[in-house]
């Protein structure tokens, strides 16, 4: 393929790459700027594209290659650092931990209702609570799947009474 007939396609293809950005972006700004940079790239490097490639597949990964290095781009420029002296902003007490008494108290406190829960009951929705699946919960108990959403409802019920005061 030439490189006028190579441009040519490409061009052809803009509103197809505009559409498919719609998988990355809903803002029209940067959906223009993703496939003005896709084309860009395609254009730039021209000599790494092999005839027998797909030409639609080779500009989708291109662009969301594009897409997933702009992402990490801004998300490391969001990354704070601390340049003061004796680095103050990383020594400030953090007020969404339970690093005071108080809350430290209460979160004691919230976990001791949760535990007084009947063990029947507790199982489950510690494993249901930790990642685990309905399906996985019931193979591992060796009870049905259905007594296993019943125990968790029965669970968060008793836990939502005992924690009324919080």
């Amino acid at each position: 393929m030439t490189s006028v007939e190579f441009t040519y396609q490409i061009a052809r293809l803009r509103p197809t790459l505009q559409m498919f950005t719609r998988r990355f972006t809903s803002d029209r700004e940067e959906s223009h700027d993703l496939v003005q940079d896709t084309m860009l790239k395609a254009l730039l490097y021209r000599d790494k594209f092999r005839d027998e490639t797909n030409l639609n597949g080779w500009l989708f990964t291109i662009m969301r290659n594009t897409f997933i290095n702009n992402y990490r781009r801004s998300q490391r420029a969001r990354t704070t650092h601390d340049d003061t002296k004796k680095l103050y902003l990383l020594n400030l007490e953090e007020e969404h931990t339970f690093a005071r008494p108080q809350e430290r108290m209460q979160f004691q406190e919230i976990w001791r209702n949760v535990h007084a829960i009947k063990e029947d009951l507790l199982m489950p929705f510690k494993m249901y609570t930790t990642g685990y699946r309905y399906h996985e919960i019931a193979e591992r108990l060796g009870i049905p799947i259905g007594t296993v959403k019943n125990r968790i409802f029965q669970a968060r019920k008793e836990i939502q009474k005992r924690l009324q005061g919080y």
